[in-house]
């Protein structure tokens, strides 16, 4: 590389001459085909971190002091900089980028459930609500005490039969029992 060549290139870069450009960025190709060759960076391929090495090229001619005479190390530093900060923000990228994402598809609607329920279900539950209410309005207390004891207070069958001083078999069929009255008033 002909160092004073490329600082004469930069200066008519830094005066917007596209040739100068063209030309700056002919002479690092090697380095950045090298670099991009060598680089794995998850949802680049190799044009992309081409790109990037590019871009970085043209930001450190405009951010070059003309008076260093040092630019092909400082473009060199930059790009390699570049690349190693990009590699450090794909590794702690989120997973709402890369493969990890959802693919938005025109079933959307499936695929990303709402955090508030339907109107229909709420409904719906309402109206189950109402009928379970109900069905166990018109069971007796003991039954009553036995459904809130098990389904509400979410206590086993075993534990039913230890308070209430009876077989297990018994509350297990005073279970079923309940639960047949329930489910006949339902249907």
């Amino acid at each position: 590389m002909n160092y004073k060549y490329i600082e004469d290139l930069v200066l008519k870069s830094k005066n917007n001459d596209m040739l100068s450009k063209e030309n700056l960025a002919n002479e690092f190709k090697p380095l950045i085909l090298n670099i991009s060759k060598k680089t794995f960076i998850d949802g680049y391929d190799n044009y992309d971190i081409q790109n990037e090495c590019y871009k970085t090229l043209f930001k450190c001619v405009s951010l070059y002091n003309l008076d260093n005479h040092r630019f092909v190390a400082y473009a060199t530093n930059g790009i390699k900089n570049g690349i190693n900060d990009l590699i450090k923000r794909a590794k702690t990228r989120s997973s709402a980028e890369g493969y990890e994402a959802l693919i938005l598809s025109d079933n959307l609607e499936h695929t990303l459930p709402s955090e508030m329920a339907a109107l229909d279900d709420i409904l719906c539950d309402k109206c189950d609500h109402e009928s379970i209410s109900n069905a166990i309005n018109e069971l007796s207390e003991n039954e009553k005490e036995l459904v809130e004891f098990i389904f509400f207070k979410n206590n086993s069958v075993r534990t039913y039969a230890y308070w209430k001083n009876i077989c297990y078999s018994t509350a297990n069929q005073r279970k079923s029992s309940v639960l047949k009255k329930i489910s006949k008033y339902l249907n």
